[in-house]
This record gives structure tokens, C-alpha cells and sequence, in this order.
């Protein structure tokens, strides 16, 4: 994986000079991205994902929590949403702190908190903003009904880029449609284009030889098309890691084509190094470059011959509860 070095923005070298006497004012900082999402209690997605990710491909994550989930790795439940104001709040005072290269929505949760962060991304219009749309089917019909009108008509219009599996946008998108099956990608992107977005990037895509594709679209024609090996596990959070790492990417200063390309292979190897922490899908590796490159052998067994890695004693405590 690439990482590319940022330039400091005019308004963090300003900052800096007013720290007089810090050894690190003239050190080049990290490029910032502003992304807001659930909280996943798995690990799968959600916000703790974002940062992971982002922080993986060598930006640093400014993480808005929306709400959070209610699951476990077999299935979703529900969704704890977090009051809107406290949502702009906490947006509002990191984005007049850090200046910020670009904003992810992730999972928002409410048709009131996309309004607010509708009303934030208008105000820090300069910020691209990259927009993922889940799989909601866990939701209620009438609640994703809600959601889905109020991003279409407040979030969509500000977003650059738009990111999801073929079957959520296309439902979404082109709901009246009966060639949706049938439709290219070009028509996603144009359905998309008219509430004002300029590319979406979709994923998910079946191929004759039983590969996955993933296609970079505008209006007018397919930028870069990308295919992999299917793997055979059911993984949750992949979405939101591709998105994430799209996000992360630009903002080190990759341009389009090359931060889709890297962000698909860097999904493609979280997902071949994925793991099952639980009893239902899998999760993939976010950190899978940082591995160790010791050769793999079996543990040294113990005393009872069952391998073991930590021997922690018990500690000496006399506070009672």
C-alpha cells in the first residue's frame, strides 16, 4: 500500500507557529478526514472501523459517532441513533480545530441527523465529501424509507462520491426501473448524477467467470474496473472498509483512479487474511500489512501440552467488592 505525504494546510502551519517552543512546529502533519458513523460493537464497520482504515492508508480520522448498532456477527437488531445536536456538536468543534481534507458519511441513522450533517457538509462546502450507503434490510421498511428520502434529497446533492453495492443502489436508485437488472453501471451513475453526485464507485458486481467486479463510474463512462476472486465467507463491514479507505487515499493526495484501484486491492487483502472472531460472518483484517513476518509454527505447548501465549498470574489484591 502506498502512503503518500501530505502538505500542511496554510491554517495548521498558522497553528503551529503560535506554539512557541514545541519541537514538532515545522513537522509535516497528517492529512485529516472527517468521518461520521455508527458504532459498531463487533468491529466489523462503523466508526472504530473508519479510523482503523484510514489510519492504515496514512491519513488520521476525525471520528463523529452517530449512534450505534445493535448486533452481533450473525445479525443486526437495531440502531441506538444519537441526539442530531450532539452529532453537530461534536463535528462542529473538531472541523473549526483541524482543518479537514475530506468527510466520509457512513451510517447516520435518522433522517434528523442527516439534516444535520447536511447543514455541516454545506458549511465546509470546499470539503469533498465521500458518502457510503449500507445494506439496511436489517431496518424497518418505513425506516429505511425515511432515511433513504432525507440522503437523497439533503446529503446526495453535496457528495462527490457515492459508494455501495450493486443490489442497495440499484434499489435505491432506480426503483421504477425495469431494465434494474439489466442496467450498466453508466446508468447507476447517471441515476445518481441527477441528485448531484459525480461518481460512484459500485462493488458486488457478478461476472460470467464467477469473479466479483467493482466498477468507477461518471455519467458518461466507466473509469476503472477492477475484478477479484470471489472468497468463500459471508463478511460484514466491507462497505464501509472500502469507502473508508477510498476516503483515506484522497486525502493523501492520490487522485481518483489510483484511490479506487489501491483502496479495491487494499479490501481485497483484508478480506483474504479475514478472520471469524464469533459465530456468524466474517470480519475482514484491517491490519493484515502489519503482521508478523516470522515463519508460522506451532506454540510451545505447557506443562499440560495445551499451546498457550501469555502466562498472567493472578494479582495481589486486598480491595474486596
Amino acid at each position: 500500500m502506498t502512503r503518500s505525504s501530505a502538505t500542511p494546510s496554510p491554517q495548521a502551519n498558522e497553528a503551529n507557529e503560535t506554539n512557541e517552543g514545541t519541537d514538532f512546529a515545522e513537522e509535516v502533519s497528517l492529512p485529516c478526514v472527517l468521518s461520521f458513523n455508527a458504532s459498531d460493537p463487533t468491529g466489523a464497520g462503523g466508526i472504530t472501523g473508519d479510523a482503523l482504515v484510514i489510519a492504515s492508508v496514512g491519513a488520521h480520522a476525525i471520528p463523529v459517532v452517530t449512534g450505534a448498532y445493535l448486533r452481533d456477527t450473525r445479525d443486526t437488531v437495531g440502531h441506538a441513533a444519537l441526539d442530531d445536536a450532539a452529532i453537530l456538536e461534536q463535528a462542529r468543534l473538531a472541523a473549526e480545530d483541524v482543518p479537514l481534507q475530506l468527510i466520509k458519511v457512513g451510517f447516520i441513522g435518522s433522517a434528523e441527523a442527516v439534516a444535520a450533517i447536511a447543514a455541516f457538509t454545506s458549511d465546509y462546502s470546499s470539503v469533498p465529501v465521500v458518502a457510503y450507503m449500507p445494506d439496511l434490510s436489517w431496518w424497518d421498511a418505513h425506516e429505511i424509507d425515511i432515511y433513504q428520502d432525507a440522503f437523497r434529497e439533503l446529503l446526495l446533492p453535496q457528495t462527490a462520491i457515492l459508494v455501495g453495492n450493486n443490489s442497495t443502489l440499484r434499489h435505491w436508485l432506480l426503483p421504477e426501473s425495469t431494465t434494474t437488472r439489466h442496467a450498466s453501471t453508466t446508468d447507476l451513475a447517471r441515476a445518481a448524477a441527477e441528485l448531484g453526485v459525480s461518481y460512484v464507485l459500485v462493488t458486488g458486481l457478478a461476472l460470467p467467470d464467477g469473479q466479483i467486479g467493482n466498477v468507477l463510474a461518471s455519467q458518461q463512462e466507466e473509469l476503472c474496473t477492477h475484478a477479484f476472486e470471489r472468497i468463500d465467507a459471508s463478511f460484514m463491514g466491507a462497505g464501509d472498509l472500502l469507502s473508508a479507505a477510498l476516503v483515506g487515499l484522497l486525502a493523501t493526495g492520490l487522485d481518483l483512479g489510483e484511490a479506487a484501484t489501491e483502496a479495491l486491492q487494499y479490501l481485497d487483502q483484508a478480506l483474504d487474511h479475514g478472520f471469524h472472531p464469533g459465530m456468524g460472518h466474517a470480519l475482514a483484517d484491517r491490519l493484515f500489512w502489519a503482521g508478523s513476518d516470522a515463519p508460522d509454527g506451532p506454540e510451545p505447548p505447557t506443562e499440560s501440552g495445551t499451546p498457550t501465549i501469555f502466562d498472567i498470574p493472578n494479582p495481589f489484591n486486598e480491595t474486596k467488592h
